[in-house]
């Protein structure tokens, strides 16, 4: 039996460009959930000689849209927020967790953990979106 979200998340990858350049793959969607990885890249460092935070962002962001709009409701971030707890090195490989913990009509609220390939929590980001009621496919 083929997975309704999942198919929704497909569509959307194949049309994200910056997801695809992170190199993000999908590990699982479920409704109202996702999770995915991505391995951090030399390019991905600052001027500082660190991974930049938009890295750790990004990824959260992309598992939230996933979670978020796998039900082909077009969702738009409302406000999203993160807190880096360790930091990333060059090589980790990130996963993200997405998990929803409100769903309702027109909002809804998400939480997305971020660990290292130690199971190493390295960021949490939270995020609200907007359902605009609009299909995806």
């Amino acid at each position: 039996m083929s997975n309704p979200y999942r198919q929704v998340v497909d569509h959307m990858m194949l049309h994200d460009k910056f997801s695809q350049w992170l190199g993000i793959e999908l590990l699982d969607i479920q409704e109202g959930y996702s999770k995915i990885k991505m391995v951090v890249r030399e390019e991905m460092i600052n001027g500082f000689g660190i991974v930049h935070g938009g890295i750790a962002f990004s990824l959260a962001d992309s598992a939230f849209a996933f979670a978020c709009n796998n039900r082909n409701n077009l969702s738009v971030a409302l406000d999203t927020s993160i807190n880096f707890t360790k930091a990333i090195q060059v090589g980790d490989e990130l996963t993200a967790e997405a998990k929803e913990t409100h769903n309702g009509r027109s909002t809804g609220l998400y939480f997305i953990t971020i660990t290292n390939q130690k199971n190493e929590q390295v960021a949490i980001f939270k995020g609200t979106c907007f359902r605009t009621g609009k299909s995806l496919v």
